[in-house]
């Protein structure tokens, strides 16, 4: 903006100032008229000069206040719904509730939004295994866990899934605090438990570092130390769920023809539930929309959803990403539904060692007798021998 100053006396000059300079040079003020017009001229100078530094300084302000850019929001979180529980900076060690408001088909959607991380060896974050507990109330080894985890916070992330109802009493310092999840009654056998599970890995898959997810129950246990876990899981783009075609009527024989064309007998597959998965594959099956509701509708007992949904689902989208096999240790050698269980006397060194080293199996394309990383149906009445014997076998902290 700018001022022009143009003198008094002209033929512009306004009837109040013209009245002011009459009334001052009403005799007794020799020069009056001279000294009038110099005062008005360096009146309005100064007025002038004022009102240009007062107009330049709000265009300023307002140009500031419009055009500095709100601070920048990353791509996968645009579009994130407002509510839920907040997304922690990558690498923050900040322990908060995994509690929210969402519901299912909210956190579903939310969580696909969510795109994982690209690691380098230059950046800060580092990848995570997200270990995913589906109990029905608390998980009974956890003294076991608890050593496991030790020393190793920021590489792993930790989701518990128990019955609505049981209030757990875990102290603040337990790696366990602060990781109960929104949850839903779980039924055996129905799809409330596939419900469950992907519910599960739908909160794992908000936090941008988890690259893989672990399936476990409150009866499993680590069968190796936490990094030599957390590399075998790292080193491969595989995932881990068991995925076969068994004739048998527990298996093919529990294929519904109304799943049809979506689902054909040809493609359905059964495996354990205890699955291991990259972070696609995770999404994969927090997204699909199409054949859970297949299986929904059409597996009911003795179809377990289970036992079926997500092998049939890797068959028929990703099998070449699919390792075909668990690496969660289970004895089916009893017929029945259920697995075998195992107490205090059963707790040998021989015994854990055969799970840990009595198999063999293909690891990135090489044969490796480490094919369990994990145990399953441990009983409460273990926990003494397993303090005593798992850290000295795997090499646990004391």
């Amino acid at each position: 903006m700018i001022f022009i100053y143009t003198p008094m006396g002209g033929a512009d000059q306004s009837p109040i100032l013209s009245k002011l300079k009459q009334l001052l040079t009403r005799g007794g003020f020799p020069h009056a008229q001279i000294k009038m017009d110099h005062f008005f001229d360096f009146f309005l100078l100064t007025l002038g000069l004022s009102l240009g530094i007062v107009v330049i300084y709000i265009i300023a302000f307002c140009y500031v206040s419009v055009n500095v850019p709100d601070r920048p929001i990353s791509d996968h979180h645009r579009d994130l719904p407002r509510q839920g529980p907040p997304l922690l900076r990558p690498g923050s060690e900040q322990k908060v509730s995994r509690m929210h408001n969402m519901s299912d088909d909210e956190l579903l959607s939310r969580a696909v939004l969510v795109r994982g991380m690209e690691f380098s060896g230059g950046g800060s974050a580092v990848p995570k295994v997200a270990f995913a507990f589906l109990t029905s109330r608390d998980v009974h080894l956890y003294p076991i866990w608890e050593r496991f985890f030790s020393g190793h916070r920021g590489l792993y992330s930790i989701y518990w899934h128990a019955h609505p109802s049981y209030r757990d009493s875990m102290p603040v310092d337990s790696v366990f605090y602060g990781t109960r999840i929104p949850s839903q009654k779980v039924q055996w056998g129905t799809s409330s438990m596939m419900d469950a599970e992907r519910r599960l890995l739908a909160n794992a898959l908000l936090d941008p570092t988890n690259q893989r997810f672990v399936l476990l129950s409150e009866s499993c246990i680590p069968l190796f130390d936490f990094m030599t876990v957390y590399g075998y899981l790292m080193n491969t783009n595989l995932s881990f769920q068991a995925s076969f075609d068994d004739p048998a009527w527990t298996a093919r024989g529990r294929y519904n023809p109304k799943m049809a064309p979506t689902i054909n007998v040809t493609e359905w597959r059964k495996g354990s539930q205890w699955f291991e998965l990259n972070r696609d594959v995770a999404n994969l099956v927090v997204s699909d929309r199409k054949y859970y509701r297949i299986f929904q509708e059409h597996c009911q007992p003795p179809c377990y959803v289970d036992e079926h949904y997500i092998p049939t689902l890797l068959n028929i989208l990703r099998p070449a990403s699919n390792s075909n096999r668990t690496v969660t240790w289970v004895d089916w050698s009893k017929d029945g539904p259920h697995p075998g269980k195992f107490g205090w006397d059963d707790m040998t060194d021989e015994f854990l060692n055969n799970i840990r080293f009595g198999s063999n199996c293909s690891y990135n394309g090489n044969v490796t007798s480490k094919c369990f990383l994990f145990g399953r149906k441990f009983l409460p009445s273990a926990l003494e021998q397993l303090l005593r014997i798992l850290p000295v076998l795997i090499g646990l902290d004391p």
